[in-house]
């Protein structure tokens, strides 16, 4: 069974920064890619970032570009998301996400492996 363990959230103001982290273990787990996804209070669940595990090739939505960056180490088999100059708009709970093949859309029906989640508050 796939496991996607997040950590690293927290209360932080307008400004800071967070980092998140997502490991991932389990029997053979072998997604290509991972991902970052978040869920604001009341409103639907939003693809964040992604980023592949052989050739890095990040993306991300347009409302984090230059603030997130999201990294990987493939010896740890684990995903990073390095938040900057957060606003209070970030604040959501943060979800890991990994498809199971190639070619699955980067969406929340998309995704296969989830994590539990941990909570960002960006305060004003």
């Amino acid at each position: 069974q796939v496991q996607l363990v997040e950590s690293g959230g927290g209360l932080v103001q307008a400004g800071g920064s967070l980092r998140l982290s997502c490991a991932a273990s389990g029997r053979t787990f072998s997604s290509y890619a991972m991902g970052w996804f978040r869920q604001a209070p009341g409103k639907e669940r939003e693809f964040v970032a992604r980023i592949t595990w052989s050739g890095g090739m990040p993306y991300y939505v347009d409302s984090v570009k230059g603030r997130f960056t999201i990294s990987r180490d493939t010896d740890k088999n684990t995903v990073y998301l390095q938040m900057n100059s957060l606003k209070p708009e970030d604040t959501a709970v943060y979800y890991c996400a990994a498809p199971a093949t190639f070619g699955r859309p980067w969406s929340v029906g998309g995704m296969d492996y989830w994590g539990k989640g941990t909570l960002v508050t960006v305060s004003s």
